[in-house]
């Protein structure tokens, strides 16, 4: 072992040298909840003698205190840094060890089992070689193992090493190991696996994972640390060798130094090399590599870098590198696999951040094509949406085009994240399958500006965006501003809900899903009217702020406009011109606002009206009122 190394006494040098040196294998463990994942790893630590004096005192300590096995030792504490996994006896986070042998360099991650950190663990497979999936033998396969397997497999992991653990509770039976072993492999040929190892385990009394086990005499295979010290890190990871820099930062100290940093995700680069930056193409010869160590000749896969150029190139955060004859794909469209990772489900074409690389843009699900039942396998056709865990295929549509390679060709180019825009959370992960039936469509720009448009008209385009629950008086009060600026010589136009429904949206019904298309397409509608410099009024119910938000974010912060109509309930049920609360409370209308469907208010709308206490007249006069004083009429 590493620590035990006679170099480590006598050369100190010549043993960082070849420890610089040593091959590195990232794993993770995963499984289902309980199945001893972080006690594995404590004892793979433990025999083979990666851990220090103060470390085993301190988990002594730790173990009576929390006292989660009723042994005197707790291996698990020493991954489970966390307060509250100690407390509970669980892994939250993903936990990130280091250690090396004398042939290997190793990097593990402990991920969580519970269904209800999925994505930590999707986040820790990210950038391992190997998984190491766990199963109790007392339990054998269970949703979450399948469910992890599935994950490592999208993520591009051809090897694993299935360790069933527990054995010492089943009496260290070759029947049950075989049972699990043929229940796993019928499984696994759903999936994308090169290889499948198969190690009888007890993590806990240390059977089979440094050492062989004398109860287990039926077991001819290796142990779990002869495995990940032989075995052949995945040659197809290497095999992708066309030049990557994603962009991360463009460093400018003084006038006389402009260098471009980033860490190259694929390939190699020397000084001298011809390299292009993308989107724009523009070509230029790398004048310098330089790195922490100083300046460099070359450099390749993995290594952090500053480039300095002989030109003075126009690029900046999210462009990317590359040689001239090994460009990457280029679209605002693609296909991919994606992992759900948010509280709140997946609705198509609500928008989201996307991440590509380092490019961030606007972009949203187009379309999901079919989720996998983890249990089942079986594809389930055009879900309307994705819940917290669930697997997908989808399309994804993007605002402006972005570079990438396919995910099996090249995992640190071919992956995104998805990004909740109110939140900042990532809520998604995703692996790029193909570029899908992009359309390639370019904005037209036009010879005539909105500029222009507005200013012939004296008056600057807005949307006045009025939203309340169904009979709120939103459409009165709507029309009323509307009549209001006719006569005073402005230009405007009306979106009302139901009128929009008879065509622009006569496919959709009332669904959530179908409430945010809904509002995506009246948004976009808006947008439209106010680059022709119009002041546009709509009277949606729009009864989700996300959506509200949708529309803001399409609109434009300036020219959007949030009027909240804020009726009671109770009033608007008196009123109930067209009968509908009538109907949804006698269970003929599913989906009613206020009744069988929510109703989030605006927080910070731009304007008020109590429509129970104020005037149709009177509240036209305050919206025309807001406009003039807010300076959109002239």
């Amino acid at each position: 072992m590493a620590h035990s190394s006679e170099l480590i006494a006598n050369d100190i040098g010549a043993y960082l040298k070849v420890h610089e040196n040593k091959d590195m294998l990232r794993f993770l463990t995963c499984g289902s909840v309980d199945d001893g994942k972080s006690t594995l790893i404590g004892r793979l630590l433990y025999d083979s003698k990666m851990i220090f004096e103060d470390q085993m005192a301190a988990i002594e300590n730790d173990s009576k205190r929390f006292n989660t096995t009723g042994e005197d030792f707790d291996l698990a504490l020493l991954v489970d840094g966390l307060q509250s996994e100690r407390e509970q006896g669980i892994t939250i986070d993903v936990a990130y060890r280091y250690f090396s042998t004398e042939n290997r360099k190793f990097i593990i991650a402990d991920t969580p089992g519970h269904e209800q950190y999925t994505r930590n663990m999707a986040t820790g497979a990210s950038t391992c070689d190997l998984a190491v999936i766990l199963i109790d033998a007392r339990h054998g396969v269970q949703t979450q193992t399948r469910r992890h397997s599935f994950i490592t497999s999208l993520l591009g992991i051809k090897q694993v090493v299935v360790a069933i653990n527990k054995m010492d509770l089943v009496d260290f039976s070759e029947q049950r190991f075989n049972e699990i072993v043929c229940e796993y492999q019928a499984f696994a040929q759903q999936l994308d696996y090169d290889v499948v190892h198969f190690v009888p385990l007890s993590a806990l009394n240390g059977d089979n994972v440094v050492n062989a086990s004398s109860s287990t005499p039926w077991y001819k295979g290796e142990t779990l640390m002869h495995l990940l010290d032989n075995v052949e890190i995945d040659p197809s990871a290497k095999s992708f060798d066309q030049f990557r820099l994603p962009i991360q930062y463009v460093n400018r100290p003084n006038l006389d130094f402009r260098g471009f940093c980033g860490t190259v995700a694929a390939g190699s680069v020397e000084v001298g090399d011809t390299v292009i930056s993308l989107p724009s193409g523009v070509e230029s010869k790398v004048k310098s590599i330089v790195a922490f160590e100083g300046e460099l000749a070359a450099a390749h896969k993995g290594m952090a870098i500053t480039l300095t150029l002989d030109d003075e190139i126009d690029s900046s955060r999210g462009d990317m590198f590359v040689k001239p004859q090994q460009r990457p794909k280029s679209a605002s469209h693609f296909e991919a696999n994606i992992v759900w990772m948010g509280e709140q489900s997946l609705q198509p074409h609500r928008e989201y951040v996307i991440k590509v690389g380092a490019r961030q843009t606007v972009g949203r699900v187009s379309a999901i094509d079919y989720r996998v039942d983890v249990n089942t396998m079986e594809r389930i056709e055009a879900p309307q949406e994705l819940a917290l865990n669930d697997i997908a295929h989808v399309q994804v549509d993007l605002e402006t085009h972005v570079q990438f390679d396919l995910y099996d060709e090249n995992r640190e180019t071919g992956a995104f994240i998805v990004i909740d825009r109110l939140t900042n959370n990532t809520v998604g992960a995703g692996m790029i399958s193909g570029i899908g039936g992009a359309t390639n469509v370019v904005w037209h720009a036009t010879n005539v500006t909105k500029q222009q448009r507005s200013a012939r008209k004296n008056q600057k385009p807005a949307v006045l965006w009025f939203t309340g629950l169904s009979g709120s008086g939103k459409s009165t009060i709507a029309n009323a501003v509307e009549s209001l600026l006719f006569k005073r010589g402005y230009h405007s136009y009306l979106l009302d809900g139901d009128n929009v429904r008879h065509g622009l949206s006569n496919d959709l019904g009332f669904a959530d899903a179908d409430r945010i298309e809904n509002i995506r397409r009246v948004a976009h509608v808006s947008s439209l009217f106010t680059d022709a410099g119009l002041i546009v009024l709509t009277a949606f119910i729009s009864p989700f702020e996300k959506d509200r938000e949708l529309a803001k974010d399409v609109i434009g912060d300036t020219e959007f406009i949030e009027v909240y109509v804020n009726t009671p309930i109770e009033v608007c049920e008196q009123r109930d011109p067209k009968g509908l609360y009538k109907k949804a409370r006698g269970g003929e209308i599913d989906h009613f606002t206020g009744i069988s469907s929510p109703y989030e208010a605006p927080q910070n709308p731009s304007l008020e009206i109590d429509a129970a206490n104020t005037s149709v007249q009177m509240a036209a006069e305050a919206v025309v009122e807001f406009l003039t004083e807010s300076g959109y009429l002239t």
